[in-house]
């Protein structure tokens, strides 16, 4: 609901927005676009959840950027509260972090003037400085002057224990978070500036700002006073959008500023019920959220990390739906008003928005036809409930698997006169969100800054796309991570100039030697320092100087085998949209000498014929001779001339744009000079590894002999053991009079292309179902041979108690034989019980069978049961029939006499 406040401007979000970078750029930042939800290249995060996280690389050290000055929107996703969304005034699965960051420039002065002049000043936001308070660390007396010289009264200063940012080894600091008073009215127990010092969760005083002093490298085991300085101290700034919005536009929460009311008045068309702050309503306006940004980024619905997030997510929307009466598919219907909203700022949505309607409509339609299933569930636990109770453990599971509602499984219950225990409910919602928090990750601790590293400013040159042999010296000497001016062993070289290629974009690093004295020292590793310059790393046993000379050679016949594998991956990116559509994008890569691998996402099943499409036409690519051409131009031109750009890369204001053959790429790396230099391309295999992720290894050139007899590996060892089990089923066969014959044809040529893997995997299949079609064969005759002459038992038949008998010993027959020739003489033997012990070497099986009209004077399963236990064993069945067996024969004697003693004593 909205409220009057003393705040001048009343800003929408894209104003809000926009003043920011606006603010930032006036003070010499550079504005960069948010980094997609889903993490790049780094496996400790489900989602990127603030919006220094991108950033780790410059604030270690590790990278240093084009500008020292950064100022930027970042989407974030934080699932570690889904349960508190809708039920407090400011807590959101799915936000955007305004934050300016300060790379080993400005520090806490300048950030918290312009803190202050951002927040204060008629120019910019206009507060009332007496509605600001801040909370700084209690030994940050540099924080508490830079405070005291922009105008802050003691009494609007308050000394906190947790105000520093630590989430592991690396940077930390101390920080200070800057509050909004929204006065008494949302202070109704009066307690004042005792709920910030006292650190009381309230609703008058809102943080809008927290500036982080990333000053020290904190260790492990190493107390806080006793943390070293960084060489380059940071600054980190988060500034919830949602949460200034709520002031900036005078609501109570931020479901009712200009990012939510859109959806929610949606809402309230397809339920055709008004808002009045249901609960309902802002879990929904705040999933879809969530759900439309997500899928763009490139995540999806699943059963795993991300994925189930956004299946909870989707299955929670759901159950509120229902709540406001909406029984069809709905959430999809969202998605428009949320890329309608967000238009201006993420214009990138429109583009995606059909494809993530789709994915959410078909997500929707799962889940229903899964709550249907609940509802089964639900009946079957209540016919099943001898004591008219339903577990909360059951119930929960009914809400955990099946998404059914707890209130609807209450109702339901209720209504038929069954009681559930809501505290075991709760137990196991508990139990689950504990297991959850256990698993997740959600921060991770940045690299420590090394100083060397970092001031080493020592101007290296990549030759590396020209030459790749190179007469250069000695410019910087590392032993380890500190800089030296000899070594004398193991450590890392960095040249004037360079042919070696340092991993990046997916392909490796390259291979080579450095001649250094006249001695070949062989390359062990490469690694791009903070400035950018290449370091080589060898291990050597005598004393090298910087100022030395070296000759530089890379490894030719490893970089040409390595720049066809990278030149056809970008040809396959391409054929793959051709044949495929432009939904295929890239999701990861990675190029050797040997082979390349190429993942991607795509929401269909992907056929063999147009894996055989793909490679043909890549095939087809390669004959056009065309000349591989490189320019250098911003990246607005590359994108205007159709470049794909490689989802893990991020670009500068110039980029590299290579055209090879159709292809049209952003790429750093190596490649061939002419097309045709590929000679040819082959698919190995391509696989699924889940939520419409694929995956192809391919290779080019001599590599591909080696390389798909490898991939027919597999399908070769399957041959060879079925044709082994095919030649011993034939002897066997032979050693009882039986004559059989197996004769397949196989394919013996080398393979070149994907069809041929797709033929040697064929053909595997079809002399997998010969041989079952021989071993079936073969079994049948020797059913056939046993039953052709039954005298051996029929021999045996005795009239015991007026019942046609057979109970007798027999050794080393097949239990499927012994079966087959029992039920034969069952039907050949009226009024008949037969029971019959098969032994081999020291373990027995029994099978006892009788006519139907004896079921009532004796129990086969019961014969048997206790002719097994006898012998160390177990067995049962009906009446009518029963097997079973031990371990021991040492009974069997006794057994067979107990058996004649069961029917001679049957009263008929």
């Amino acid at each position: 609901m909205e409220k009057t406040t003393q705040t001048e401007k009343r800003l929408t979000h894209d104003q809000m927005r926009q003043m920011w970078f606006d603010f930032w750029t006036s003070k010499g930042h550079d504005i960069i676009p948010s980094a997609p939800l889903v993490p790049i290249n780094d496996p400790t995060l489900l989602w990127i959840n603030a919006g220094v996280t991108p950033l780790k690389k410059y604030f270690d050290g590790s990278v240093v950027p084009n500008n020292r000055r950064m100022a930027s929107s970042q989407k974030c996703i934080r699932t570690n509260d889904i349960e508190n969304v809708g039920k407090t005034a400011r807590h959101a699965t799915f936000f955007e972090m305004l934050g300016n960051f300060s790379i080993g420039d400005y520090f806490i002065k300048e950030a918290i003037t312009w803190s202050w002049e951002f927040l204060t000043s008629e120019k910019w936001l206009g507060f009332d400085s007496k509605k600001l308070y801040v909370t700084i660390y209690p030994t940050d007396e540099e924080a508490y002057s830079a405070w005291k010289n922009v105008g802050v009264s003691d009494d609007h200063i308050i000394r906190l224990e947790d105000n520093y940012w630590e989430i592991g080894p690396g940077p930390s600091g101390p920080d200070s978070e800057i509050f909004y008073d929204r006065g008494e009215e949302y202070d109704p127990q009066k307690q004042g500036i005792k709920l910030l010092a006292e650190d009381i969760e309230n609703d008058r005083y809102i943080e809008i700002w927290n500036n982080v002093f990333s000053m020290y490298n904190a260790e492990e085991n190493v107390s806080r006073e006793n943390y070293t300085e960084l060489p380059s101290k940071n600054i980190d700034t988060g500034m919830g959008l949602e949460r200034m919005l709520t002031i900036l536009q005078g609501v109570d929460t931020i479901f009712d500023t200009d990012l939510f009311i859109p959806i929610i008045k949606q809402v309230e068309k397809i339920s055709n019920i008004e808002y009045k702050g249901e609960m309902s309503f802002k879990v929904i306006a705040d999933h879809i959220r969530t759900l439309t940004f997500a899928l763009s980024d490139g995540a999806s619905f699943g059963n795993t990390g991300r994925d189930y997030v956004l299946r909870r997510l989707l299955r929670r929307s759901v159950r509120y739906g229902k709540k406001l009466g909406i029984e069809e598919p709905f959430m999809y219907q969202l998605v428009p008003t949320v890329v309608e909203n967000m238009k201006k700022h993420y214009s990138y949505l429109k583009e995606h928005e059909q494809k993530v309607m789709d994915k959410i409509k078909k997500e929707e339609q799962l889940f229903h036809k899964t709550l249907i299933e609940g509802e089964k569930k639900l009946n079957e636990l209540i016919k099943a409930s001898t004591t008219k109770t339903i577990s909360g453990e059951d119930a929960f599971k009914l809400y955990d698997t099946y998404g059914f509602p707890y209130e609807l499984t209450l109702e339901t219950a209720t209504e038929l006169g069954y009681t559930i225990s809501k505290e075991e409910f709760d137990a196991s919602m508990k139990k689950q969100q504990e297991m959850a928090r256990s698993s997740r990750i959600d921060v991770s601790s940045m690299n420590v800054q090394n100083e060397d590293l970092m001031k080493f400013n020592e101007k290296s040159e990549f030759v590396g796309y020209n030459q790749i042999k190179i007469e250069t010296k000695i410019i910087g000497l590392f032993d380890g991570q500190k800089l030296v001016d000899t070594l004398e062993n193991d450590g890392y070289i960095v040249l004037e100039k360079t042919p070696f290629y340092v991993e990046s974009g997916g392909q490796v690093s390259d291979q080579g030697t450095l001649l250094i004295n006249n001695k070949e020292f062989t390359v062990l590793d490469l690694f791009k320092g903070t400035n950018g310059q290449v370091f080589h790393h060898i291990n050597f046993d005598e004393k090298l100087n910087v100022g030395d000379e070296v000759l530089a050679i890379v490894n030719e016949e490893i970089r040409n085998n390595t720049r066809k594998n990278h030149s056809a991956a970008h040809l396959l990116q391409k054929s793959l949209r051709e044949v495929l559509g432009n939904d295929v994008h890239q999701a990861g890569s990675r190029v050797d000498e040997k082979t390349l691998r190429f993942d991607f996402t795509y929401d269909n099943k992907i056929s063999d014929e147009e894996v055989i499409k793909v490679e043909a036409l890549v095939n087809e690519k390669i004959k056009t001779n065309a000349p591989t051409t490189t320019e250098i131009m911003s990246l607005d031109e590359a994108v205007k001339k159709g470049a794909t750009a490689l989802f893990e890369e991020k670009y500068g204001d110039e980029v590299r744009v290579l055209t090879i053959a159709d292809s049209v790429e952003l790429c750093g790396g190596t490649h061939v000079q002419n097309v045709s230099d590929i000679e040819i391309f082959a698919i190995k295999s391509i696989e699924s590894k889940g939520n419409n992720v694929y995956r192809i290894e391919a290779t080019t050139g001599s590599n591909i002999e080696n390389e798909l007899f490898d991939a027919i590996k597999p399908y070769n060892d399957g041959m060879i053991k079925l044709l082994i089990k095919s030649k011993k089923i034939v002897e066997d066969a032979l050693k009882e009079e039986i004559v059989l014959t197996f004769n397949v044809d196989i394919n013996h040529d080398k393979p070149t292309s994907y069809n041929d893997i797709i033929i040697n995997r064929n053909e595997l299949e079809h002399v997998k179902k010969q041989v079952q079609i021989l071993e079936k064969k073969y079994l049948d005759l020797k059913v056939q041979k046993a039953l052709a002459d039954l005298s051996m038992f029929l021999n045996k038949v005795e009239n015991v108690n007026g019942i046609n008998t057979i109970i007798m010993t027999v050794e080393n027959y097949e239990l499927n034989i012994i079966k087959e020739i029992i039920a034969e003489l069952s039907n050949q033997l009226n009024n008949s019980f037969i029971f019959i012990a098969n032994k081999n070497e020291d373990n027995v099986n029994f099978i006892a069978r009788s006519n139907n009209n004896l079921k009532d004077i004796l129990d086969c399963g019961n014969i048997v049961k206790n002719a097994s236990v006898k012998s160390n064993g177990s067995g049962g069945g009906s009446k009518v029939y029963a097997q079973g067996g031990g371990t021991t024969t040492t009974e069997l004697g006794n057994i067979i006499e107990e058996v004649k003693t069961v029917v001679k004593n049957a009263k008929q």
